[in-house]
């Protein structure tokens, strides 16, 4: 274990939210250092208010930090802040990666939308995207880059169900003349009372809502596959009664572990070990089974 140790050289780079304290990203960072022996540590910090936010910035401009990882309530935030911007983070109108150059400078990304393609790769590579409607549970920031990153997949159509119907149509408009170049793709909202409709030929369902009311699935296509963002509990009742439907599901972890990989690139300089078991350290962790 000495030479895992962290040095006075060691990178340092962490993740921001509010509350933070549950976070698995620090888990998943430090594993990852230490599987490749690596000289950085990775850290969680809390700041109390938006005011706390900006000083945290503006104090990783100089003090030598990697980067930050961002949660909410600061991915908005963190891409205003930002002196420059990468197309992924602004389509989706947040930043959950952070990086610090030499010069003071703050780089915002955002890699939320890789970790979501990457989960249905992972979990459900027979879903195709690209074959019929994708439906997107919720309106707020998570539900946003989930838009973003379907659009990017080849999405013919993404839904929005909202139980607020002009939230929904906000959205709608903010990714207006988006669409891939040269393919016919369209976002639509629809009030929660409508679910039913939304889900009728729908290939994908993706829950980036919290709470609410538990919808039946009995207007899904057999082949339809259900994801849902958490991952705490791995098997929410939203994949449960995906599983009772006879449906397909895509957990929250491999999203989670999936865009933390090139954060972790870019705070270290080195990919993570394809054949280190993440997940499975992940899962022990939590208490979870496959």
């Amino acid at each position: 274990m000495i030479d895992t140790l962290p040095t006075g050289a060691a990178r340092v780079a962490a993740i921001v939210g509010q509350p933070v304290r549950h976070s698995l990203s620090p888990f998943l960072h430090n594993a990852w250092l230490r599987d490749l022996k690596l000289d950085g540590v990775y850290a969680a910090f809390g700041p109390k208010d938006e005011h706390a936010f900006e000083r945290l910035i503006l104090s990783c401009r100089s003090n030598g930090m990697s980067g930050l990882n961002v949660t909410a309530p600061f991915k908005e935030q963190a891409l205003a802040l930002a002196d420059t911007v990468a197309d992924g983070a602004r389509n989706c109108g947040s930043a959950n990666l952070l990086t610090f150059d030499a010069d003071g400078y703050v780089h915002a990304q955002s890699t939320d939308g890789y970790g979501l393609i990457r989960a249905f790769d992972l979990q459900a590579p027979a879903c195709d995207l690209r074959a019929g409607p994708v439906v997107i549970m919720g309106a707020g920031g998570a539900s946003r880059a989930a838009v973003a990153a379907m659009l990017d997949a080849g999405a013919p159509e993404v839904r929005i169900v909202n139980r607020t119907l002009a939230r929904a149509e906000d959205l709608v408009f903010a990714f207006q003349g988006q669409a891939a170049q040269g393919v016919h793709q369209v976002v639509t909202a629809f009030e929660l009372t409508d679910v039913d409709r939304a889900f009728s030929d729908a290939v994908a369902v993706v829950n980036a809502a919290s709470g609410g009311p538990l919808p039946l699935f009995d207007a899904l296509p057999d082949h339809a596959t259900v994801m849902d963002m958490t991952y705490r509990p791995l098997k929410t009742n939203w994949l449960k009664a995906a599983e009772e439907r006879g449906l397909k599901t895509v957990d929250g972890l491999n999203m989670l572990i999936e865009q933390a990989r090139p954060s972790f690139e870019a705070f270290y300089g080195a990919t993570p070990n394809p054949a280190f078991d993440i997940r499975g350290l992940a899962l022990a962790f939590l208490g979870e089974t496959e």
